[in-house]
C-alpha cells in the first residue's frame, strides 16, 4: 500500500531491549486522572487503556504511580506502593497485552511538585530546601530538605514498585526524572544545591536516579527493562538543565544500567509546560519562547536534544512535544530519535496508528490543542476531549451497530450536527443533515477567526468532520431552513435539533444605541465575509481594518468576553471587561486561563467583576460598580460577549409531533465545541 512507504519507518517492528513493538509510535505516560479514592486501578481505567492498544499503538507507556506517600502522590493518580494494588494492575496489563500490545509502568515521586501542604497538611521534599523568596518558581510551596536516610529509603521504594510491576505483567518500567518531579529535581541547578555526594558535579547529582536503575536491575534482573523521562532542557531559569547537561546525565543512566532515554522538555513560569510547545504560544509568545516555538514544525521543538542525546549513548532514544504522523516519519529517517510519542494524538483518536497502517489517513480525529483535557485536570476532574467524547467515558459512550436501521434528521450543521450526523451514520442509520447556511461548520468558521490558528487546530476539526460525514453518505443540504413543514414531510424517526443559541443581549437602557455593536451584528457581518474569504486571510485583514473605534467597553467577561479582549488588544484597541460575576475567563481550560487573565493584565485590560449595567449613553457605559458606586466607563464602541441563549424554537414546534427528538449542543445549553460534540456523540449512539 501506498501508507506503507509514506510512513514505512513509523510503522516498522522495533525492538526495545527484550520487548517487540509492532511499530515506533509510543504514547507517553500521562495523566488520565481515573484513579479511584484509594488510588487502586479501576474498570475505566483498564477500558480506556484496552481502547488504546486495540488503536494499534506499539508501546504504552502507563501513567505514572507513585511508589510513596502522602510525599510522593499526587492526589488523582495511580499508587504502586503496597502489594494490594498489585490485582488491578494484573488486569490492566493483560487488557492490554490482549491486543499484542507491550506496557511499561511509569514510577514516579512527586518531590517539589507536590502540594503536600494543600493535600496533606504537611511539607513537600526537595533535595535543597528553600524560603518562598527563594524557589525557583513561586508557583510552588517551600520544601525542606530531603535526608539521607529518606534518599536511600526512597530508593528501595522505587525497586520494589517495580518488583510489583513486573508481578502485574508489565513488559518494563520507566523512572519519572522530567518535568519537576523529585527524580528530576536532583538533576538540576536549579533545586539541588547540595554539597554532599547527591550534589554538586553530574555524577552527583544523578547519583539518586543512578542507584534507583540499578536497586531495580539487581531486585528485577538485568533483562527486566527499565527506562528513564529526562528533561532534554529546561527554561525559564538561569541553572536549568542544559542540552549539554541532558548529555551527560544520559550516558550515566545508560552506564547505570538504563535500556532507554526518552526526552521531554520543562521549565519555570511560563515554561513549565513546554512538553506541550504550541501552548508557549498562548496568547502571544515571549521572546524567549522563541527557540522552542521556531522548532514547533521541523525538527519538533523538543527534537534537537533527543538528537543531541542519541549522539553520546547506544540505548533507544524517545521524544515527543506536538508530534504527527508525517514529522514522527521526518524525524525516523533523519535518525534524531528511535521513538516517537503522541500522547494527545492518540487521546483524540486512539486508533491513529490502526489508520496509518490501513491507509486512512484522512479518517484520523485531529487532536485541535485546545487544552481541554488539560485542563480537567487541572481542576482534578477526569481527562475528557473535545473531539474524542468518549475518552475516559469507554464503558458509557460504546459505539455500535444500532438495532434498528432508522431515519435520522439533524438540524444544525455546527460541531454538534456535524458530529451527531457522523455517529448516526456511523452506527447505519440513514442520516439527513440540513443546514440554514451555504456552509456547514456553524460557529466553527467564526471561532477560527477570532482565536485564530497558530495554537488551536480548528480548521483540522471543520475538515474532518467534513469529509467524514460525506464519506459516510449523509445526505448534506446547505442553503435549507428546516422548519415544522419541512420535517413533517420528511417523516424522520429521529430528529436531532443543534441550531445553536441566541445571542444574549443585556436588557439596559440604551442598549439599542449605534455605539453598542452586539454578539449577533459582528456575527452577521463575519459570516458575511466568510462566505468569501477564508477565517485566516479574514483575520490577517482585521489587523489592517476593523470597524471600531479605539476605545472598546466589552459586556461580558467569560471566555467569550475574554477571548474578544485578546483578539481586539492584538488589534490596538485600549480595552474595558466589565462582568456582572465574580468570575472572569471562566470556561477558559484552567491553566490557559490564568495565563490569558495575566497577559490581558499585563497589556493594560481593565476588568471589573461583580458590576452592575446600568444605562448606554453617547459616551459610554454606565455602571454600578462592586462598591455600589456609580461610573461612566468612556467608549468608541460597546460589544456584547455573553453566553449564548438555548434556542428551543423548532424544539418547541415539533416535541411530541415526532417519534424520537433530541436537542444537542447550543441548542440544550449554552456550551463550548467540546460540550457540543459530547452531545452529538451521546444522542447519536443512543438512538
Amino acid at each position: 500500500m501506498a501508507v506503507a512507504t509514506k510512513f514505512r519507518k513509523l510503522l516498522e517492528p522495533y525492538q526495545l531491549g527484550n520487548i517487540k513493538l509492532k511499530n515506533r509510535i509510543f504514547c507517553p505516560a500521562h495523566s488520565r486522572y481515573l484513579a479511584a479514592d484509594d488510588v487502586a486501578v479501576r474498570e475505566p481505567t483498564i477500558a480506556t487503556y484496552e481502547a488504546l492498544a486495540a488503536g494499534g499503538v506499539g508501546l504504552i507507556i502507563m501513567e505514572l504511580a507513585s511508589i510513596d506517600s502522602p510525599l510522593g502522590h499526587k492526589v488523582g493518580h495511580h499508587s504502586i506502593e503496597d502489594d494490594k494494588y498489585i490485582p488491578g494492575y494484573e488486569k490492566l496489563a493483560a487488557a492490554i497485552h490482549k491486543h499484542d500490545c507491550p506496557v511499561i509502568l511509569q514510577l514516579s515521586h512527586a518531590g517539589p511538585e507536590q502540594p503536600a501542604m494543600h493535600d496533606f497538611g504537611i511539607q513537600s521534599i526537595a533535595p535543597s530546601g528553600f524560603s518562598k523568596e527563594e524557589l525557583p518558581d513561586p508557583a510552588y510551596e517551600p520544601p525542606r530538605e530531603i535526608t539521607l536516610a529518606e534518599i536511600h529509603d526512597i530508593i528501595e521504594k522505587f525497586a520494589r514498585g517495580a518488583e510489583r510491576a513486573k508481578k502485574a505483567g508489565f513488559d518494563g518500567v520507566e523512572l519519572h526524572a522530567a518535568h519537576n518531579k523529585l527524580l528530576n529535581s536532583f538533576l538540576t541547578l536549579a533545586w539541588n544545591r547540595r554539597t554532599d555526594e547527591y550534589g554538586g558535579s553530574h555524577r552527583n547529582r544523578a547519583r539518586f536516579d543512578m542507584e534507583i536503575i540499578q536497586a531495580i536491575k539487581e531486585r528485577c534482573g538485568k533483562d527486566f527493562p527499565v527506562g528513564i523521562r529526562i528533561n532534554g532542557k529546561e527554561w525559564g531559569h538561569p541553572k536549568g538543565i542544559t542540552s549539554e547537561d541532558s548529555q551527560e546525565f544520559s550516558r550515566l543512566f545508560q552506564e547505570a544500567g538504563a535500556d532507554y532515554i526518552s526526552v521531554s522538555g520543562c521549565g519555570y513560569g511560563d515554561f513549565f509546560q513546554a512538553f506541550l510547545p504550541e501552548q508557549l504560544l498562548y496568547p502571544e509568545p515571549s521572546e524567549e519562547a522563541a527557540e522552542i516555538v521556531g522548532n514547533l514544525k521541523k525538527p519538533g521543538a523538543l527534537v534537537p536534544y533527543a538528537e543531541a542525546i542519541k549522539k553520546v549513548v547506544s540505548v533507544p532514544v524517545m521524544v515527543t512535544g506536538r508530534l504527527d504522523p508525517e514529522l514522527g516519519e521526518w524525524i525516523l529517517e533523519q535518525g534524531k530519535a528511535d521513538l516517537i510519542g503522541m500522547a494527545r494524538r492518540l487521546l483524540a483518536d486512539p486508533e491513529l496508528p490502526k489508520k496509518l497502517i490501513e491507509g486512512r489517513e484522512d479518517d484520523i480525529a485531529p487532536c485541535t490543542a485546545c487544552y481541554e483535557c488539560l485542563g480537567q485536570i487541572w481542576e482534578r476532574k477526569p481527562a475528557h476531549c473535545r473531539v474524542n467524547a468518549a475518552l475516559c467515558r469507554e464503558l458509557e459512550y460504546v459505539l455500535k451497530p444500532a438495532r434498528k436501521k432508522k431515519k435520522v434528521m439533524v438540524v444544525g450543521g455546527g460541531p454538534a450536527g456535524m458530529e451527531a450526523a457522523r455517529v448516526a451514520a456511523m452506527r447505519g442509520h440513514e442520516v439527513s443533515l440540513y443546514e440554514k447556511e451555504s456552509k456547514l461548520g456553524g460557529l466553527l468558521p467564526v471561532a477560527m477567526m477570532v482565536k485564530g490558528t497558530e495554537v488551536e487546530d480548528i480548521p483540522g476539526l471543520y475538515r474532518y468532520l467534513s469529509s467524514q460525514i460525506n464519506k459516510l453518505g449523509v445526505q448534506v443540504h446547505t442553503g435549507q431552513e428546516a422548519d415544522f413543514k419541512m420535517i413533517e414531510s420528511a417523516k424522520p424517526d429521529v430528529l436531532i435539533i443543534a441550531t445553536g443559541g441566541v445571542l444574549n443581549v443585556p436588557e439596559v437602557p440604551g442598549i439599542e444605541k449605534s455605539i453598542v455593536v452586539s454578539g449577533a451584528d459582528l456575527h452577521h457581518k463575519l459570516k458575511k465575509y466568510l462566505r468569501f474569504i477564508g477565517p485566516g486571510t479574514l483575520r490577517s485583514l482585521t489587523r489592517f481594518s476593523l470597524p471600531l473605534g479605539k476605545k472598546v467597553v466589552i459586556m461580558g467577561g467569560l471566555i467569550q468576553g475574554c477571548q474578544l479582549a485578546e483578539f481586539l488588544v492584538k488589534r490596538g484597541r485600549q480595552v474595558t471587561i466589565v462582568e456582572s460575576s465574580d468570575e472572569l475567563g471562566l470556561g477558559v481550560p484552567t491553566g490557559n486561563r490564568a495565563r490569558l487573565l495575566a497577559w490581558l493584565e499585563n497589556k493594560g485590560v481593565t476588568m471589573l467583576t461583580g458590576v452592575k449595567y446600568e444605562e448606554v449613553t453617547d459616551r459610554g457605559l454606565v455602571i454600578t460598580n462592586r462598591e455600589g458606586k456609580k461610573q461612566t466607563i468612556a467608549a468608541d464602541n460597546i460589544l456584547t460577549a455573553l453566553p449564548l441563549k438555548p434556542d428551543r424554537t423548532l424544539y418547541q414546534t415539533v416535541d411530541g409531533k415526532v417519534p424520537e427528538v433530541y436537542l444537542a449542543g447550543d441548542s440544550a445549553e449554552g456550551s463550548k465545541i467540546i460540550d457540543a460534540i459530547n452531545d452529538g456523540f451521546r444522542i447519536a449512539c443512543s438512538v
